[in-house]
């Protein structure tokens, strides 16, 4: 009796759902193709690559390993340490280039 209320309690989702994503993630994967075809370059190439990157991961990440519907303590710890190392490396970078610029200004 408990494994039959243990299957009627499992989420199903519809296959329409998984096609979908499947379909969006063909769709972000031409497009991100689509930058080295028109040659993109500079800024606004790394730029795409890095959204077009970002959004697929988090759709699968969202839908395919069932994230979306997870509790939001394990949403946290998974997702947190990532976006806290972006941060870092943002800070990093920025300071990378304070320290350059005022080394090319003292040794100039």
């Amino acid at each position: 009796m408990a494994s039959s209320t243990k299957n009627n309690t499992q989420q199903k989702h519809p296959i329409s759902l998984y096609l979908g994503i499947w379909l969006l993630l063909f769709v972000l994967s031409a497009l991100s193709y689509m930058v080295d075809y028109y040659q993109l370059e500079g800024f606004l190439r790394w730029s795409l690559i890095l959204v077009f990157m970002a959004l697929k991961a988090g759709l699968i990440a969202s839908i395919f390993m069932h994230m979306l519907w997870e509790r939001m303590a394990l949403v946290c710890t998974i997702f947190l340490p990532p976006l806290v190392l972006l941060v870092l490396v943002i800070l990093m970078a920025s300071e990378a280039e304070y320290i350059f610029a005022l080394r090319e200004r003292f040794f100039s």
